[in-house]
């Protein structure tokens, strides 16, 4: 299995799950996964990690601010020059499935803007992450990928596109909670007294 995980679910980790960490075995466990490549860190989740929350998840997680851990298991993830598998299909969805037509109607945006708007949101986190896992799941060797997200698909921020989960459901990338993910790894047991 390959996890592409968003930085919400970062955030949700060091702030719910590794306070009651004590011995750390979740710590240790993502760590490994990070190492192995199982989970995959892009550079536009560590860049959100930094400003995000004052960079409580580079503090809690301070292996992802060490140069030479990054250095010896490439991360971040390099989005840089990450295209769509079928760049023109890929467009067209964007404009046709992705967007909020209500939302273009209700701000008046003109062309000029919306094509702006289209090109800030095709080099953000939540597309670089679902353009990684579309190529993931084209090279077919992973027997599943899966975008790590704590967001709903009910969008209810009045953005121009949809959320994660519902670009996801339409490009049939399985996404996860972070509860969801950790309930998969065979290898831990949490456990409250």
């Amino acid at each position: 299995m390959k996890v592409v995980i968003y930085t919400n679910s970062l955030l949700s980790l060091v702030r719910y799950y590794l306070p009651f960490d004590k011995n750390n075995v979740l710590f240790d466990l993502i760590k490994t996964k990070i190492q192995s490549g199982e989970i995959i860190i892009i550079d536009k989740v560590l860049e959100e990690c930094t400003y995000n929350s004052k960079g409580i998840v580079l503090k809690k997680l301070d292996y992802l601010t060490d140069k030479s851990f990054l250095k010896k298991y490439k991360i971040p993830y390099n989005t840089g020059g990450l295209i769509a598998p079928s760049p023109a299909k890929f467009l067209r969805q964007i404009d046709n499935q992705f967007v909020n037509t209500i939302v273009i109607k209700q701000r008046k945006l003109t062309d000029v803007e919306y094509e702006n708007q289209k090109n800030h949101f095709l080099e953000n986190a939540d597309m670089k992450l679902i353009i990684l896992c579309l190529n993931l799941k084209r090279e077919s060797i992973f027997s599943e990928v899966v975008l790590v997200t704590e967001e709903t698909e009910v969008s209810n921020d009045n953005k121009l596109f949809k959320k994660i989960p519902a670009i996801c459901k339409e490009l049939s990338i399985k996404t996860l909670t972070l509860p969801e993910l950790i309930e998969k790894f065979d290898n831990i047991l949490v456990e409250f007294r």
